[in-house]
């Protein structure tokens, strides 16, 4: 089954990063994509840039859209996770799934140098939204009260996370690079 999917992001990269590591750390990505470049990534909606490195702004953008299959997350996931260590700080990049059936999915996947980094893009991203949805009900000092219990959950998610880090068979899962929810955008 073929999926529209919509892949929407920027990362900041590094000092000195060059085009032929962005395309090194996307090899998994193009090759499911069957291409040799990122010029080559062209996305079906001739209004995208599709993937493109903006060597003085040091970014890479992307905004592609494409027919893809099952395994096209965990190649996209690969790529990214991939890319992690030429980013200066972490970043969402955000698909969107349209259905034949009419549906939409939404994720977001994370990227960033470390797991630090992406824990706290996750944890300001979370903020963001809830905060976002409890200001149409409650009162500024409500949100604030339920923001700061977010902080102590996610203070409490990193404390477990080093925790298990220090045990001699942990092995990371790789779930800080992806956070996953539904939404349906019309």
């Amino acid at each position: 089954m073929h999926i529209e999917v919509h892949v929407h992001g920027i990362l900041n990269l590094c000092k000195g990063v060059a085009l032929t590591q962005v395309e090194n750390g996307l090899r998994k990505w193009l090759d499911y994509l069957d291409v040799e470049t990122i010029a080559e990534a062209r996305s079906t909606e001739q209004d995208e840039p599709g993937i493109v490195f903006h060597r003085p702004d040091r970014t890479l953008e992307i905004c592609w859209s494409g027919e893809v299959g099952r395994n096209f997350v965990s190649r996209l996931q690969d790529a990214l996770y991939e890319l992690g260590p030429l980013t200066e700080s972490a970043s969402q990049i955000e698909l969107t799934f349209y259905y034949e059936d009419g549906h939409d999915e939404y994720q977001l996947l994370f990227v960033g140098p470390s797991e630090e980094s992406i824990h706290l893009a996750q944890r300001q991203r979370m903020i963001e939204d809830v905060a976002s949805l409890l200001s149409r009900h409650f009162s500024q000092e409500e949100v604030v009260q339920v923001t700061d219990l977010v902080n102590v959950l996610f203070d409490h998610d990193l404390e477990k996370r080093k925790s298990a880090e220090s045990e001699p068979d942990f092995q990371p899962s790789g779930g800080s690079l992806l956070h996953f929810r539904k939404k349906h955008l019309h």
